[in-house]
C-alpha cells in the first residue's frame, strides 16, 4: 500500500464523516435556519474532501482536471444556494427559532 493510498483513504473518510454530521445536524436542529447550516457547510466540505482523495488517487490526469473543477464549482455554488435558500426563507416571513420556543 502506497502513500497515495493511505491519505486518499483519509480525504475519503474525512469526507464522507463530514457528510454522515451533517446528517445527523439536519435530523437534530430545531428549526429551518439552524438546518440549513450543517446542511451547507457539511454538504460542501463532504463533497469536496470526497472528490479530493478521488483526485489524490487518480494522480495526475484529465480525470483530475475534471474533478477539481467540480470541487471548485461545488465551493463557490453550495454555499450561494444555501444563501439564497436562508433568504428567501426569510423573505417570506419564516421566523428563526428562538430559545424557549416549541419545536
Amino acid at each position: 500500500m502506497d502513500i497515495r493510498t493511505i491519505v486518499s483513504g483519509v480525504f475519503l473518510f474525512t469526507g464522507c464523516f463530514f457528510m454522515f454530521v451533517a446528517s445527523i445536524g439536519i435530523i437534530r436542529f430545531p428549526d429551518f435556519y439552524s438546518r440549513i447550516h450543517p446542511a451547507g457547510k457539511g454538504d460542501t466540505m463532504g463533497q469536496a474532501m470526497v472528490l479530493i482523495g478521488l483526485m489524490i488517487y487518480e494522480g495526475f490526469s484529465f480525470v483530475s482536471l475534471k474533478l477539481l473543477i467540480i470541487v471548485i464549482f461545488i465551493l463557490i455554488a453550495n454555499p450561494t444556494a444555501t444563501h439564497a435558500l436562508a433568504n428567501a426563507a426569510y423573505v417570506a416571513g419564516l421566523k428563526p427559532w428562538k430559545k424557549g420556543d416549541k419545536r
